[in-house]
């Protein structure tokens, strides 16, 4: 069985929270995080930024988010406000609300027991790559206890840079509940300092590391060692989250499509030309300069002359909506998009 923050994750459940920008760690060249997030002190939930604490309620309720993570950078250089946000999904969501956190640094007994108390269930340890094999007798075995004793779940989160049986071996002795071997990835934050240090791309793969899953196949043997390829988190967690905004903020006249995305049409007509068609009002909504409308129905209209020009939209159900598509009418079609593959799936 996989961690519950996992299991949740998978199901695109889990709200991702960036608490902070800044860390202390300098030998990290594969740190992934591009320029908008590192070394900053702003917040986002998801891809939201956070102006105040509501945000991150509403953004978990727009997702119906079963748990959260906080990441950055590094939450432990920020407990007060790394605790506050973990207080705060507990108080309004429950115990049932399960939030891990991602750290590069052990904390000490002082920040376990803050957490601790604050509500989180499990921290993800990342040691420093110089250390993995010479772990034991160091602050990083000390902490894996000290965090149990606080009545959190202690793990390792590591990237698939090598293979490293002493992971495991925590793992057996009881010190680490799990360990979760994330696929090696190249991103625009790290592209150069990846190349420099000899890495290359998988061949026709976007992200993931030459080799890395061979990394992840020979550890993955234990029980206890769950692996994340680059590929399930595109298209597995990625896309279930949108999904599951979609199913909270669709209208009842959009579409949503495999990937989670909406879709509707779009009109620069009065909203009087859709009652003369006789369109229902809960098929269409009236913007300032145009309306929206189901898409297929606009589509017909079109077709039928009743109106002269439209486009079908596909956009993300995020905040900011951002659009995937414009498919123009009548000089283009739904048909021939990859929406029209889709888009009637739900």
């Amino acid at each position: 069985m996989i961690s519950e923050g996992c299991e949740q994750c998978a199901k695109g459940g889990k709200m991702v929270i960036f608490v902070y920008g800044y860390c202390d760690q300098r030998d990290c060249f594969y740190c992934p995080l591009g320029e908008n997030r590192k070394n900053v002190t702003d917040v986002y939930a998801n891809e939201r930024k956070v102006e105040d604490d509501q945000d991150l309620i509403e953004e978990a309720k727009r997702m119906d988010a079963l748990g959260s993570s906080l990441t950055g950078g590094e939450p432990q250089e920020v407990m007060d406000r790394t605790c506050r946000y973990i207080s705060l999904l507990k108080d309004e969501f429950g115990e049932d609300h399960h939030i891990h956190l991602y750290t590069g640094i052990t904390g000490g007994r002082e920040n376990m027991r803050r957490l601790a108390e604050a509500g989180l269930d499990e921290i993800r340890f990342h040691p420093p790559l110089d250390m993995w094999g010479d772990l034991h007798g160091t602050e990083w075995e000390d902490i894996l206890y000290i965090a149990r004793e606080e009545g959190l779940t202690p793990a390792f989160e590591i990237p698939g840079i090598r293979p490293e049986d002493e992971f495991i071996t925590f793992v057996e002795e009881g010190a680490a509940e799990f360990v979760n071997v994330n696929e090696f990835e190249m991103s625009q934050g790290n592209y150069r300092r990846m190349q420099q240090k000899g890495f290359d791309l998988k061949e026709d793969h976007m992200s993931a590391v030459e080799g890395s899953h061979d990394v992840l196949d020979s550890m993955a043997k234990h029980p206890k060692v769950y692996f994340c390829t680059s590929v399930f988190k595109d298209a597995a967690q990625h896309r279930n989250r949108l999904k599951r905004m979609a199913k909270n903020v669709r209208r009842p006249f959009d579409e949503t499509t495999d990937d989670g995305t909406l879709v509707y049409g779009k009109a620069w007509v009065d909203a009087d030309r859709l009652d003369e068609l006789g369109v229902p009002a809960e098929y269409y909504v009236e913007k300032s300069e145009h309306v929206e409308v189901a898409w297929w129905l606009l589509e017909e209209m079109i077709a039928e002359g009743d109106i002269a020009e439209g486009e079908i939209v596909e956009q993300y159900p995020t905040v900011d909506g951002t659009v995937v598509e414009r498919t123009p009418l009548p000089d283009g079609s739904i048909e021939g998009t990859e929406s029209a593959q889709s888009v009637r799936a739900e």
